[in-house]
């Protein structure tokens, strides 16, 4: 099978380790990785600004990158949300075929390469924050406020390391606060909710937290190197592609 990687603006940017994780992860499963140059923003930033003209600008770029029918894989709820449900709001009808097309990184392993155990050793306890778009938008878990079967692919696949232990905060799918320009815009309750939620994994007993966004990470990370917290950041494509923790 052939995927091509999109690679969001965030990990190309701040943290490009989160794209080679992936890109090795994906590999060991027998896929075949393309990476299209051409490829850019997707636009999600401009529409939650309410410029909807300047996302659909970048909207169609990202989707004259990905012509064709492979599919394509997300190291990014938030983005690969954006694709699958604001594409055809943005770019019409004919952008159904792309926006089926499109997934999450542990989606994917689960859902199209039937993927259940990873492999690999990880001795770390784990908090997991789970992406807002991920639980609510693409399925990733069931929400707290939802009544029905429990599930969760991304905890899921973390489990399936040897040696590592995840740890269950209170009110777990909660917001960490970023919301992209909600952050800019009301900082002070994006930090605040950011700190509920290092004090709610820090009284769990994790030792790393993880995530599908780097985007939540990186807010998450700013917040814990301020206050001098111990919790290290990685996201879930390094873990479980095998990286070891940030010392």
């Amino acid at each position: 099978m052939r995927a091509a990687l999109f690679v969001p603006c965030y990990v190309d940017q701040l943290w490009p380790e989160v794209a080679l994780a992936s890109a090795d992860l994906l590999e060991r499963f027998g896929v075949e990785v393309r990476f299209s140059p051409e490829q850019t923003c997707c636009g999600q930033p401009f529409l939650n600004a309410g410029l909807p003209a300047e996302a659909r600008a970048l909207a169609q770029r990202c989707a004259a990158a990905f012509e064709g029918e492979e599919p394509v894989v997300c190291p990014s709820a938030s983005c690969a949300a954006m694709l699958r449900h604001q594409l055809p709001r943005l770019l019409g009808a004919g952008s159904a075929a792309l926006a089926g097309r499109v997934y999450e990184l542990c989606e994917f392993l689960v859902d199209e390469l039937g993927v259940r155990a990873v492999g690999g050793r990880f001795p770390r306890r784990v908090g997991l924050q789970p992406g807002c778009h991920g639980v609510r938008e693409l399925g990733l878990a069931r929400p707290s406020e939802r009544v029905g079967p429990d599930f969760d692919k991304v905890g899921a696949l973390l489990a399936s390391v040897g040696g590592l232990e995840l740890v269950a905060a209170a009110r777990g799918d909660e917001c960490c606060g970023f919301g992209g320009s909600f952050s800019v815009e009301e900082p002070e309750v994006s930090c605040r909710m950011g700190l509920d939620r290092l004090a709610a994994l820090e009284a769990a007993g994790a030792e790393v937290l993880t995530s599908t966004d780097a985007s939540c990470l990186l807010h998450l990370r700013g917040l814990a190197e301020r206050r001098g917290s111990a919790l290290r950041m990685m996201h879930v494509a390094e873990i479980l592609a095998g990286r070891e923790p940030p010392p």
